[in-house]
């Protein structure tokens, strides 16, 4: 998530850029609106901002003036200038003082778009250079987190997964200091050498950085930004080693997880069939007992607990479906005795079939 600080005097130009900065993105935000140099300087005394909108000319303060204070005071922000005065001067001063773009009011969508990504782009390479630079200098202290990591890659210990990415995020935030948001690229700096220290057993993973939605309201007051990185952070982390286990155990277990597949998929065609767990078993070439351990662990739940919920889903269909009677019903998706199917339909739905179906039709 990028927030966005707007500085202009004309109330109805700060709601136009609202609206079209919000537009460009969803991961793009507008936290603060000022009406000049001063007001915006005393928002972010107190509020977190990565990204400065600002006109050229305001009253008290105008924005090169601004822009300057921003690189002394908050160097990971970067600034953008929207001006009604096309002058050489005051553009060749903006790009001095390190702003993206600036643009010529009325502002147009498209070129606002262009210079929001690039604003963006610029942030994410600079905080992922000063990320890198820290870890290369911090990794070699912390090879034993390298090795815990590794190891419950290799075993699989997802229990353990909450305590790892605490202690994880702790060591991060030894390296990034009150540079907060440099947890974020410190994170994925993180995950991808894991990634990397995993392709020596020929694991191939492809990680994506997460998005921060939902995480924190569009404005954060200075005294929470360290609770919303970290946050960011545990979220990258979690998601980040969810990958990787997954894609561990699927290359771990391919065989009896496409044997699991295949049993699920003759269980949803033969469900009305007689069956039983020895010929299940003997479909994909393994001992009942053990293959009754595979398919809980793989689906979390047992054989015939899958297949009852596919005999009543099934059973739903039809009941709400068709004009068929609760015993041809029943006899439909393997039950002989009705009433039986009736008792097992109300443990599954909280309702019997007669009852479920006055339920659904009201």
């Amino acid at each position: 998530m990028f927030r966005v600080l707007i500085a202009d005097d004309e109330h109805l130009i700060r709601s136009s850029l609202t609206s079209k900065i919000e537009q460009f993105s969803e991961e793009t935000v507008v936290s603060g609106l000022a009406a000049n140099g001063v007001k915006a300087l005393e928002w972010l005394e107190e509020h977190y901002a990565d990204i400065c909108v600002t006109d050229v000319k305001m009253p008290l303060m105008g924005g090169l003036d601004l822009i300057a204070k921003v690189n002394e005071r908050y160097p990971w922000m970067i600034s953008v200038v929207v001006s009604s005065y096309d002058e050489f001067e005051f553009a060749k001063t903006s790009m001095q003082l390190g702003a993206i773009d600036y643009i010529i009011k009325p502002v147009d969508q498209e070129q606002l778009n262009g210079a929001l990504a690039r604003a963006i782009g610029e942030v994410a390479t600079q905080r992922r250079a000063e990320a890198a630079m820290l870890f290369m200098r911090s990794i070699p202290h912390h090879q034993d987190m390298l090795q815990r990591w590794v190891l419950q890659i290799q075993t699989v210990q997802l229990e353990t997964l909450p305590l790892l990415v605490v202690d994880t995020l702790d060591m991060l935030e030894s390296l990034a200091g009150d540079r907060f948001y440099l947890l974020n690229p410190l994170s994925m700096a993180w995950l991808e050498m894991i990634v990397e220290e995993l392709k020596k057993e020929k694991l191939k993973i492809e990680l994506h950085e997460g998005k921060d939605l939902g995480l924190w309201e569009k404005t954060i007051l200075q005294d929470k930004v360290r609770s919303y990185f970290r946050l960011c952070a545990v979220r990258r982390l979690e998601e980040g080693a969810q990958r990787i286990f997954a894609v561990t155990q699927a290359v771990k277990d391919q065989p009896s997880r496409r044997a699991i597949e295949e049993v699920k998929s003759f269980i949803n065609d033969h469900y009305a069939d007689k069956l039983n767990l020895q010929e299940i078993a003997d479909r994909v070439a393994i001992s009942r007992n053990h293959f009754a351990h595979l398919f809980k662990q793989e689906t979390g739940t047992t054989v015939w607990n899958y297949l009852i919920q596919i005999r009543m889903g099934k059973a739903r269909e039809l009941l709400l479906g068709t004009d068929k009677r609760v015993y041809e019903i029943a006899h439909d998706v393997g039950y002989d005795n009705s009433v039986h199917f009736s008792q097992v339909f109300k443990e599954q739905f909280g309702l019997s079939p007669a009852e479920f179906k006055k339920r659904m039709e009201r």
